[in-house]
C-alpha cells in the first residue's frame, strides 16, 4: 500500500508544478491576488488541474474582492465535495474535487444570490477551457 501511494505521489509531482502540487495534494493556499484566474473574465469552464473534471462555469464567477477566483456554484453539485476543515484554528468547509480528491479551496456562506455561497478557489487548482474557437 505504501508503495502504491508513493508511486501515485511521484506521478502527481511529475505532472503538476510545485505550486499546483502544494495546493491540490497538500492543501496549501496560494497568496491572494497572485493566481492566474483571480481577475480572469473569459467565457468558458474551469477544470480541475489534476483530472480535468469540469468544476465551475465562468457564468457563476464573481468578484468577491478576496483575490481568489470565486464562484456561486459548481457546474454540478456532485463534482465538488465539501469536507469539514478544522486547520489553522478555524472551522471551514473545504472544497474538494469529487473525482480525484484535489484540494480546491473553501466554501463560505457569504456569497451572492442565487446560492448565497462563495466557492473561494485557488487558481493553482484550476485549468481554463474557453468556449470560443480553439479553447482558451
Amino acid at each position: 500500500m505504501a508503495d502504491e501511494t508513493g508511486r501515485r505521489d511521484a506521478q502527481w509531482r511529475e505532472r503538476l508544478s510545485p505550486e499546483q502540487y502544494a495546493v491540490t495534494r497538500e492543501g496549501a493556499t496560494e497568496r491572494a491576488f497572485t493566481g492566474r484566474y483571480w481577475d480572469h473574465h473569459e467565457d468558458g469552464v474551469y477544470r480541475c488541474v489534476c483530472c480535468e473534471e469540469p468544476l465551475f462555469d465562468s457564468s457563476t464567477k464573481f468578484d468577491s474582492g478576496t483575490g481568489w477566483p470565486s464562484f456561486t456554484q459548481p457546474t454540478d453539485p456532485a463534482r465538488v465535495v465539501g469536507r469539514e476543515d478544522t486547520s489553522h484554528g478555524m472551522v471551514r468547509v473545504e472544497a474538494v474535487c469529487h473525482n480525484c480528491g484535489a484540494h480546491l479551496g473553501h466554501v463560505f456562506p457569504d456569497g451572492p444570490a442565487p446560492t448565497g455561497l462563495r466557492y473561494c478557489i485557488n487558481s493553482a487548482s484550476l485549468d481554463f477551457m474557453g468556449r470560443g474557437p480553439g479553447g482558451d
